[in-house]
């Protein structure tokens, strides 16, 4: 998915309007799950009218289906990462867009996450960092679920990890985000604990929105 999100900084190619016009609309009818239409994900993002087509194109080139499945998925996002192993941080990304858990993302899918990311509030960004993190959706955050996640980040950064992968950093960092963050120490972490934390602590908050630099 890194190729759509770049996508946001290319320069249009110039075409006449018509000519445009037409592309649109044969874009939209050639797929086998159309979009919602373009002023109604305009209405639910945060992008305007071009910047979803030029999104959209860049969707299509990857997934001319108009949806992608988890195995896709992993095999774009590992382009990214060619010295790590990014199969299971793309695994629970994967699943943090899936809103539906039908095992597939559909453009407005990706395009109403995506908008939370890169244009949210703070409080939405921080919301759905949360829900990445909760692996088994019950509305808590425990110790084996942001275990999970860390171990994956490392794995993912490979080589690149710093400090370097040894034995128990994972579980060290697991322990100190904890130790903030469970503030009644019952062992799980609440979505409003998560959001305090988060906001007292601006490092801890840089660490929790990773994702959104690997996007």
């Amino acid at each position: 998915m890194g190729a759509v999100v770049g996508t946001l900084t290319m320069q249009t190619k110039q075409r006449r309007p018509s000519r445009d016009k037409i592309d649109d609309e044969l874009e939209m009818t050639t797929v086998c799950h159309r979009p919602e239409g373009l002023e109604q994900l305009e209405a639910q993002t945060n992008f305007t009218k071009q910047e979803l087509q030029i999104l959209y194109r860049g969707f299509k080139n990857e997934c001319p289906s108009g949806v992608v499945n988890e195995e896709t998925f992993k095999h774009i996002y590992a382009q990214f990462f060619p010295h790590g192993d990014a199969s299971m941080y793309a695994h629970y990304l994967f699943n943090a867009f899936d809103t539906t858990n039908n095992g597939s993302i559909k453009f407005k899918d990706f395009v109403v996450g995506l908008s939370t990311l890169l244009r949210g509030t703070l409080r939405e960004k921080l919301e759905w960092t949360f829900h990445l993190y909760d692996i088994n959706r019950d509305g808590y955050i425990n110790r084996e679920e942001m275990t999970e996640i860390v171990r994956a980040i490392y794995d993912m950064m490979g080589k690149y990890t710093y400090p370097a992968l040894k034995g128990d950093v994972p579980q060290q960092h697991v322990d100190a985000f904890f130790r903030k963050m469970d503030k009644n120490k019952d062992g799980v972490v609440t979505l409003e604990e998560f959001v305090i934390a988060c906001q007292e602590d601006e490092t801890m908050m840089r660490s929790m929105q990773l994702f959104e630099n690997v996007m």
